[in-house]
């Protein structure tokens, strides 16, 4: 039977996952180097269009999003000494545009078409492959970045002009993209970031006691 899940556990996992592709932006744009596994999971979930619930977007394991659990409690939890405005700019930004998307019926139908095409190169690269990373790279640049309110990455100049980086920081926004598309269908709203943080926090640090398979 598939994994049911609270919908304030999905909105959880599923923001967890806006906050990690957000913090390994940073890291990638700072020093080239981002958790590999982390990475994968990440990409795995931009090719995971028709899951069976919302974990297995994300490998069926909420362990595999233990770091953005623990940077939700880290930056909304009532006792924080750890806000980042940059990490927080860069998920405000991730909400923006996939609002945009969504009000575009044939950007959305572009990408999945983008995706799809993907998706068929696994046969042949691995998921973080040079190549798999160029083609995803590619669909933000050609279907995301056009709708405006382009994210502006900081980070360390000689880092952020190596094209292995920006392919990677890319690739890592249109997971953000796949992850805010997902919060949004699970009910998630900016309100309850702002209203529901102690619910957030607390369900945040469930997942991390007791993780969920």
């Amino acid at each position: 039977m598939p994994l049911k899940l609270s919908p304030l556990k999905e909105q959880t996992l599923t923001f967890a996952a806006i906050c990690q592709v957000s913090h390994l932006v940073q890291l990638c744009s700072r020093s080239g180097n981002v958790d590999q596994d982390e990475l994968t999971t990440l990409l795995n979930s931009i090719l995971n269009t028709s899951p069976e619930n919302t974990l297995a977007v994300y490998g069926s394991n909420s362990e595999n999003l233990k770091h953005g659990l623990q940077l939700i409690i880290d930056h909304l939890g009532a006792k924080s000494t750890q806000k980042d405005p940059e990490l927080t700019r860069y998920i405000v930004s991730l909400i923006n545009l996939e609002r945009k998307l969504i009000k575009k019926p044939q950007t959305m139908s572009t990408l999945g078409e983008r995706i799809t095409q993907t998706n068929r190169q696994l046969d042949h690269f691995d998921i973080n492959s040079d190549t798999m990373l160029a083609s995803f790279a590619s669909i933000y640049s050609d279907v995301i970045s056009p709708l405006g309110a382009r994210i502006q990455v900081a980070g360390e100049p000689a880092i952020l002009k190596q094209s292995s980086n920006q392919h990677k920081i890319r690739s890592l926004l249109l997971a953000g993209i796949r992850a805010t598309v997902l919060w949004r269908q699970v009910g998630g709203k900016r309100r309850n970031i702002l209203f529901s943080r102690a619910k957030i926090v607390a369900c945040a640090e469930q997942f991390l006691q007791e993780p969920t398979f």
